[in-house]
Formats: C-alpha cells, structure tokens, sequence
C-alpha cells in the first residue's frame, strides 16, 4: 500500500520561507499526479500545487510567484518551497498521489493516497 509521510511544518513569520517534504512509500508507479493540498479547520481542503509525470506544475492563485513545488523520482520524494508565506498560509499540509493523469493544482485534495499532514503556522 502507498503511504507518505510529510515533514517540516513549523511555526515562521510572514515573509519568512519554510521547506515542506514528502517521502512516499511503495510507490510503484502510483504518481502520475502528485501535489499538495492544505486544510483549517472548518474550511474545504485547498489545492495548493500539482506536479505530473512530465514535471508539468500548477499552482494555486494565492501561491503562484511564491511556492515552488518540486519531485525528485529516484527518492520519491516531494518538495513545497515556501516563500514569503503569509497568514492565510496557515493550515495543515498534506502530500498526495495517485495515477491519475490528470493534474492540476485543483486536483491533489481528491487524490487517492494521502498523509497525515504537517502544520504550518505563519505569524504576522
């Protein structure tokens, strides 16, 4: 079974930069569509940023110029590059994938496997 496993949520202040990671578990060949997606409570998960096979990405609007996603296929791994994070950056991060092939930034909060998340706390 997929499992992934999200690292490097912490607590930073607005304008400061975080580095989320995803180690991915029994991959075989289960991510043609990985991404992010966060959540606050009492809110809908929010897609944040996609990446596809090919390394095609998408961003959400409110990240977009600000976040860079990135995946490295020898080490299954997944990378959020936060930077100049706001507030409403605040949430809980999850990694995702599955094999769909069909990838956007909208996409990773209805992808098949997913971890337990990371916490993000930005402070003004």
């Amino acid at each position: 079974q997929v499992r992934l496993a999200e690292s490097g949520g912490d607590s930073v202040q607005a304008g400061g930069s975080l580095r989320l990671s995803c180690t991915v578990v029994n991959n075989a060949g289960n991510s043609a569509c990985m991404g992010w997606f966060r959540q606050t409570p009492g809110k809908a998960r929010e897609g944040v940023a996609s990446i596809d096979m090919f390394g095609t990405t998408s961003y959400a609007p409110s990240v977009k110029g600000r976040f860079i996603i990135s995946k490295d296929d020898a080490e299954n791994t997944l990378s959020l590059q936060m930077n100049d994070v706001k507030p409403e950056d605040s949430a809980m991060y999850y990694c995702a994938t599955d094999q769909t092939p069909l990838c956007s930034y909208s996409r990773p909060p209805y992808l098949t496997y997913w971890g337990q998340g990371t916490q993000v706390t930005v402070s003004s």
